[in-house]
Parts: structure tokens; C-alpha cells; sequence
């Protein structure tokens, strides 16, 4: 599978590839960003961020708090408004472009007390392509069941949602990000306060899409699984720092200049 996926390109900061080169090359990248700056009351989370994801791979957001992780998922998908750039999603305008994205936020975001059962939330990934009224009927009943059986949460499926654990309730926003058939799965640290038997599950699904040709982007924190997890990395801190395969990117020289000398050194980041 790996070997089948293509090297990671990036446009440096402030250049903007030929027209046809561009064309190109953004109609095969799930995810292409271009000049990204984003503020905050008048300060700078992003600078011009140039970013290009390729098809079918799996790749970790990385840097120290307040590097802007988070803020460039959320201004690419337009969650938070954008000061400058493009962002592209095979080829189209990402406005133009959702139904073919699975976004799962950070689970501190949602608000776990609102009256819905697990089976509802996860059919709440059929509604873009099928409305309300049709959401209620056997079939997609039966399809959201299907996803939950993906993420060991079937049993659970008349239960309250703000019934569950932590890391009960990451499985099920994974269940209806699956029930959205995406091509493009995002995910704001997916494995943030979840147990270890729920992460390795986690992993086994991301990894199963990705198998089945899917494109995967996580914020990741732990950069003691960024190996065994992702086979590409994006090193952010207001500005990309490095971006590309794991084993060229994921370098301690890197590293320090991510986190400005505050990193502990990690197993396995290799030369």
C-alpha cells in the first residue's frame, strides 16, 4: 500500500506553481494548501502555511500547544475564517467539496449532555447525502449498526450518548464519520484521553481505511507513536517547518526546531 502512495510536495512559502503544473497536481491531492495565514485578535496562529497532502496517505499534524494545529484544520475546512489563502479538495474549492470530508473535532468541543442516543449521532453522518426524512427508515438504520460493529460500539447503540466513556464516545464520533463514506478523513486529535485498548482500535480503523485507498489527516500529539501510526508528518509552529514521508521528516533536527529546543527526545526519531 505505502509504496503505491506518492511523495509529499510542497510549495514554499509566498510561491505558487505553474497554472498547469497546479492544475495538475491539486486534482490528485485530497487536500492542497496554499498561503494559509490565520489571526487571532490581531496575532498571527498561522503564516502562510503551503501544505499538499497525498492521495491515500496517513499524516500526523504536529508541533507544541499554540502552533496552530488545530486552527489550520478548522480554517481549511472553514470552521475559523481565514485572512489569506487557498485551500483545494481534489481539485475543487473546499466550499465545493464537503461531501467528500469526514471531519471528527476534538471531543473536549462537544457538548455531550445534548438528548441523543449513540445510534442517532451516527446516523447523523448519513444526513448531508440523505435529509432528514430519509434518515429514519430500516436500511441506514442497519448501515449506521454496521458502523458502530466497525468500532466494537454495536452494544451500545440505545444508549445516551452522554452515558458513555471518553473513549466510548471518541469510538462513536468515529462511527458516524465512517457512516459519512468519505474520501477524506480529518481528525482533531483522535486519540486525546481515550484508554489504550480504544487507541489501538482507533488505529485499526484509520488503518482499514487507508487500505481501502482512503486519505487520512490527524492532529497528533504523541510523537511516541507518530511512526507506528503515519507514514507522513507535517511539522507546524505558526509556519510549516518540515513537511513529508515519516522516515525523511520526522528527524530530531527537525524536531528541535519545531519546538524551539523544548522537546524531550523521542524513541525512534531517527537520522
Amino acid at each position: 500500500m505505502l509504496d503505491s502512495v506518492k511523495p509529499l510536495r510542497v510549495v514554499g512559502a509566498g510561491q505558487t506553481p505553474p497554472a498547469g503544473e497546479r492544475a495538475a497536481h491539486d486534482v490528485d491531492s485530497p487536500l492542497a494548501i496554499t498561503g494559509l495565514t490565520v489571526s487571532y485578535g490581531g496575532k498571527p496562529a498561522l503564516l502562510s502555511v503551503d501544505f499538499t497532502v497525498p492521495a491515500g496517505a496517513m499524516v500526523a499534524i504536529v508541533g507544541p500547544n499554540g502552533a496552530g494545529k488545530s486552527t489550520l484544520i478548522k480554517a481549511a475546512l472553514g470552521i475559523v475564517p481565514r485572512i489569506a489563502g487557498e485551500v483545494r479538495v481534489f481539485g475543487a474549492p473546499v466550499e465545493r467539496a464537503m461531501a467528500r470530508i469526514a471531519y471528527v473535532p476534538q471531543r473536549a468541543s462537544i457538548d455531550w449532555d445534548f438528548p441523543a442516543t449513540v445510534i442517532d449521532v451516527v446516523s447523523m453522518g448519513f444526513y448531508r447525502r440523505l435529509g432528514l426524512l430519509r434518515l429514519a427508515g430500516n436500511r441506514y438504520r442497519q448501515k449506521a449498526l454496521d458502523c458502530l460493529e466497525r468500532v466494537g460500539m454495536a452494544a451500545f447503540a440505545a444508549r445516551q450518548i452522554g452515558q458513555l466513556s471518553g473513549g466510548q464516545q471518541q469510538r462513536v464520533f468515529i462511527a458516524r464519520a465512517l457512516a459519512q463514506d468519505a474520501d477524506l478523513y480529518i481528525l482533531d486529535e483522535p486519540f486525546a484521553g481515550v484508554d489504550a485498548v480504544t487507541e489501538r482500535a482507533i488505529v485499526a480503523v484509520l488503518k482499514d481505511l487507508q487500505a481501502r485507498g482512503k486519505t487520512i489527516i490527524c492532529v497528533h500529539h504523541d510523537l511516541g507513536t507518530v511512526q507506528d501510526y503515519f507514514d507522513h508528518v507535517l511539522l507546524l509552529n505558526v509556519r510549516r517547518i518540515a513537511s513529508g514521508p515519516v522516515a525523511e521528516t520526522f528527524t530530531p533536527a527537525k524536531l528541535q526546531e519545531t519546538y524551539g529546543g523544548r522537546l524531550v527526545a523521542v524513541q525512534g526519531a531517527g537520522a
